[in-house]
């Protein structure tokens, strides 16, 4: 595959998972984001598939921790 068409890809589920998020979708746009983490993975794309995780970890929000 090359850089144009994993482009292509990436963008097509930034979009959907942008537009799930939108309509109030959360686990929905989570499972995109694996999608693309998972595409991520499989093409050896460490930086985009860092990107996916951060914006799971975002669209999660702030994990609870207890006060020290």
């Amino acid at each position: 595959m090359d850089a144009a068409e994993k482009g292509a890809r990436y963008a097509k589920i930034f979009r959907r998972a942008g537009a799930l998020l939108a309509k109030g979708r959360i686990a929905r746009a989570v499972a995109a984001f694996e999608e693309g983490r998972a595409f991520a993975a499989q093409q050896g794309d460490r930086a985009m598939e860092r990107r996916f995780a951060a914006e799971i970890q975002r669209v999660n929000g702030p994990s609870e921790r207890p006060n020290d």
